[in-house]
């Protein structure tokens, strides 16, 4: 069931709440994912995203995003301007992907740490975002609770080297492909809401 402020749709500074509330929200993914503040970021657009963004501000919201601005913040319309100060250098360009959502963005974020990310994301509207790719991994969370991201190749003995505790054999044996798995933690709550396929 919805409610009155996915009716309404989320406090923005517009025009729209899919290609600037969702835009925005991206970007700050983004940061959030990097865990520091970049330096440096190519931003390519799929979709209605590359299409129309520029006159929806999807290009600024996801710069905004990535300086930390939320989608209410009133210098998203400045963000080129912003980023200059804060001496974040960008590129962004069009990117053709398969099967991906119309309004989607993949970043490429470097802090000056040395840490990298790329990130695949959509807006799904009303301001919402679903991550759908990270570092090369499917995953499948919006960030909307608070989520644990635990990156893992499953290889036999890896749960035990980390953990100390012996692993079911069988399921040792039946080795998958990397992937990104990810839990809301909601209080008493300790089960997987969302988990890559």
């Amino acid at each position: 069931m919805l409610d009155i402020f996915e009716i309404l749709g989320p406090v923005m500074i517009g025009p729209s709440s899919s290609h600037t509330a969702g835009a925005a929200k991206i970007g700050a993914m983004a940061r959030t994912l990097l865990g520091a503040p970049p330096v440096r970021a190519a931003i390519h657009l799929y979709g209605s995203f590359a299409e129309t963004g520029a006159g929806h501000g999807t290009d600024r919201a996801l710069v905004g995003g990535l300086l930390g601005m939320k989608p209410d913040d009133p210098r998203l319309p400045d963000a080129f301007a912003e980023a200059e100060k804060a001496g974040l250098t960008y590129t962004i360009d069009e990117i053709k992907l398969r099967d991906a959502h119309p309004n989607t963005a993949v970043i490429e974020a470097w802090s000056a740490d040395g840490k990298d990310l790329v990130m695949q994301a959509s807006s799904l509207g009303g301001g919402r975002i679903m991550v759908v790719e990270m570092n090369g991994l499917r995953a499948n969370f919006s960030g909307d609770l608070p989520t644990l991201i635990v990156q893992n190749i499953d290889q036999p003995g890896h749960v035990n080297e980390v953990t100390g505790m012996p692993t079911n054999s069988a399921a040792a044996r039946n080795s998958r492909a990397p992937e990104i798995e990810s839990w809301s933690m909601m209080p008493a709550v300790h089960r997987p809401s969302i988990r890559a396929a």
